[in-house]
């Protein structure tokens, strides 16, 4: 008999500062209340699965009766990223936090980098995408140097326009700056970055593809691939774990087009886990302040949401989490150290819930593998028997 889990990750949607984050500079933050300050902020779907009812939610209002279990996560690795969010949940906490450059990558790393592409590097340092292909396209187009910057992220990011620089060889690049950045620069990802148009009004286009550290054991994923079930990834989950651990990945172009192969594939067959991101909170709305933009998203993500719920099998189990914040009221661009959302639901489980804070994200891990009957060791302890009816 057909066992599916959906586990959906809203991509930076946090719900309050955790404890320690005024180690990484985000005291204050709250990406939910931030974005509930919108006047396009609905959420009627998640708010009957407990969104509300979640300790230390202060905005929207509570209902009576969840219909499932809801909670909140602290995250426990050292970092407040996409790799490091994605692979605790999976049941990986990274105890070390991955490199991060403020002020730009070493010479030596540029130059063996040159060195293997042939083209020149200019910006090398942090930045806003939109702001540093401003800044640097015209200088890009005009000598075909590339546009290498990072972030407050363990990432480096290679932009080019699609005309200079063809998708193919762009990725090639990023496979280049892959191979380099190991050990002791093994930052999390390395991303491409296409853009288009005419200066000054340059676009990045969704052609985007990362290229991560795999992870460094087993997660989730592996554990359940090894016990014979599907492991199918739609979105960036496949970049994320450098495809460890997956059997199927479906490619997404924003969250629209992910929220619809997520509908789709709901009716297809399948035993196992459908791994799910949606980016666009996180790259279209977080990073760029968009409040009004993430509600009409959050909004957006409800109303197929309830679609979703709709056409759920007797034995179906949806999770609802995400992966670090990234408050778009908050001074600045980056991710913020918040905890996430958890909301469970399905016919196996039971209603009115409250699983009050969870000290990790790998207890999603563990669940999961606990829902399968798995008792391999990953990190992370079991909600199961919490939430089973």
């Amino acid at each position: 008999m057909e066992k599916r889990v959906f586990l959906i990750v809203l991509d930076s949607f946090g719900i309050g500062q955790a404890p320690d984050a005024a180690e990484f500079g985000d005291s204050g933050s709250n990406t939910l209340a931030s974005v509930a300050h919108s006047g396009f902020f609905k959420t009627p779907t998640l708010s009957q699965l407990g969104l509300f009812n979640i300790d230390g939610v202060q905005c929207g209002t509570s209902i009576a009766a969840p219909m499932g279990a809801f909670g909140r996560l602290q995250e426990q690795s050292r970092g407040k990223d996409t790799t490091v969010g994605h692979w605790e949940i999976s049941g990986l906490i990274s105890s070390s936090p991955m490199p991060t450059y403020p002020n730009g990558f070493p010479a030596e790393i540029l130059a063996e980098f040159s060195r293997q592409t042939g083209r020149d590097v200019i910006c090398n340092a942090p930045g806003s995408g939109t702001e540093v292909i401003a800044q640097f396209g015209k200088q890009h187009v005009e000598t075909g140097a590339l546009i290498v910057y990072t972030s407050a992220d363990s990432v480096f990011q290679i932009a080019a326009h699609e005309s200079v620089v063809s998708l193919e060889q762009l990725y090639e690049y990023c496979q280049i700056a892959r191979g380099i950045l190991t050990g002791t620069h093994g930052v999390g990802r390395v991303i491409a970055r296409p853009f288009t148009g005419e200066h000054p009004n340059y676009v990045r286009t969704p052609n985007r593809h990362d290229y991560s550290l795999i992870p460094p054991k087993d997660t989730m994923l592996d554990k359940l691939q090894q016990h014979g079930f599907e492991t199918v990834s739609i979105g960036k989950i496949f970049d994320i774990f450098a495809g460890k651990g997956i059997s199927k990945s479906i490619k997404t172009k924003g969250n629209t087009d992910g929220i619809q192969k997520m509908l789709s594939f709901q009716h297809e067959k399948f035993n196992g886990l459908c791994f799910v991101n949606l980016v666009d909170f996180d790259m279209l709305y977080g990073h760029r302040n968009d409040i009004d933009g993430y509600a009409r998203a959050m909004l957006e993500f409800d109303t197929a949401l309830a679609e979703f719920l709709k056409n759920m099998q007797p034995d179906d189990i949806v999770m609802i989490t995400a992966d670090h914040g990234c408050d778009p009221g908050f001074p600045g661009t980056d991710h913020t150290r918040e905890y996430v959302p958890l909301l469970v639901y399905g016919d196996p489980i039971q209603p009115n819930v409250n699983l009050g804070t969870r000290q990790s994200f790998a207890d999603i891990g563990a669940t999961i593998l606990d829902l399968f009957n798995i008792r391999e060791e990953v990190d992370g302890k079991s909600f199961k028997e919490l939430i089973m009816t």
